[in-house]
């Protein structure tokens, strides 16, 4: 089974072949990416509609390279597959669309992908993880622990109700005027601070559901920084590194309980697995490794390419779902929300609008 997959649902343009075996494993052709992060630094985040358009130049040339680094023809695919959200709209139409065009020309059965799905299924390719394990998933736009039961099968144990962590870390960045993206360099700084210096809040800690919040720690950090401006290069790295401490600590509370409850209601889940672009930060591995350990279970964070965006992701989960004879028609929406828990509400108190959703 050969799936082409892409993904555009925000600021990289990417394109995979993947091969599922007919015992369930699966092998990457080809695996290609192209980050707009020169395109969108002088603006300090990611912009849509530059996105989009950068979309529309790159992905046939990507389309095409990652057809001939895998040695296949369209002829030769199982299925395409395409994330259809959720994601920066813009973007996903593109590679949606792209994905119809190349199905209808070549009579090819069409997956529309949760791009989230995607993030959860990445251990399957990755190592053949069996189900049930636990997903933290944590990006630019989304925080979520979530049980992974089966294909198609998800329960969010808990999320953010409000900012998501990577938009936290890139948030703190900005208002310390540090270069985009933001939250490799915040990891960078912290690592010479002093964490103590500053006494940041430590935001749902020890409260006995498994969701976030980083808004208050994101305005501590803004408040410390104007009663002590103008900053010295130690100053932000102390900033960097108190911030930092906090989300650790935060980080490892919520998923302790979050591991819990997955066990109360799932039984022991095989491993704990850590996707999106935050699980390349070397200080929050090391603390999920402390409560993977604590819990009792395996830690597996996946290549740090396929835990940001990509295309094999995405050409893996349509694998997945073309196995089970799971495949999409030609109106299949793109979407900017898709939940991958249909039946998760939101946390009392807030919308279905905020960041996680």
């Amino acid at each position: 089974m050969l799936v082409l997959g892409i993904e555009t649902t925000c600021d990289e343009t990417a394109a995979a072949v993947v091969e599922r075996r007919a015992d369930g494993s699966g092998r990457i052709l080809s695996n290609i990416v192209h980050s707009q992060t020169a395109e969108h630094a002088r603006f300090g985040g990611v912009v849509p509609e530059i996105a989009a358009r950068a979309h529309v130049d790159l992905l046939d040339g990507i389309i095409g390279q990652a057809m001939k680094e895998a040695n296949t023809g369209f002829a030769e695919l199982s299925a395409v597959a395409a994330a259809a959200g959720p994601g920066l709209i813009g973007g996903v139409i593109v590679g949606l669309t792209t994905a119809k065009a190349i199905a209808m020309v070549h009579d090819t059965p069409l997956i529309a992908v949760n791009h989230l799905e995607a993030h959860a299924l990445t251990p399957r390719l990755t190592c053949a993880l069996a189900f049930p394990y636990c997903l933290f998933l944590a990006s630019g736009g989304h925080t979520q622990i979530v049980a992974v039961l089966g294909v198609g099968d998800y329960v969010r144990l808990g999320t953010t109700v409000d900012d998501a962590m990577g938009e936290a870390f890139d948030k703190v960045a900005k208002m310390l005027s540090l270069p985009y993206p933001g939250g490799p360099e915040v990891e960078r700084r912290a690592a010479g601070g002093d964490a103590k210096r500053f006494a940041f809040p430590r935001p749902m800690l020890g409260r006995p559901d498994a969701n976030f919040s980083l808004s208050g720690l994101k305005t501590a950090v803004r408040n410390e920084a104007s009663r002590i401006a103008p900053l010295a290069p130690q100053d932000i790295n102390d900033l960097c590194a108190g911030f930092q401490a906090a989300v650790l600590e935060s980080t490892a509370d919520r998923l302790s309980v979050g591991l819990r409850l997955f066990h109360e209601r799932f039984g022991p889940p095989r491993a704990l697995v850590a996707a999106g672009g935050v699980a390349a930060n070397n200080a929050i591995r090391d603390a999920l490794q402390e409560v993977a350990t604590k819990a009792q279970t395996t830690l597996i964070i996946p290549p740090p390419l396929l835990c940001t965006d990509n295309g094999a992701m995405i050409a893996w989960a349509g694998a997945e779902r073309l196995a089970l004879g799971l495949t999409d028609t030609m109106d299949a929406p793109p979407r900017a929300r898709w939940r991958l828990d249909a039946d998760a509400t939101a946390p009392d108190g807030y919308s279905n609008t905020r960041a996680g959703f």
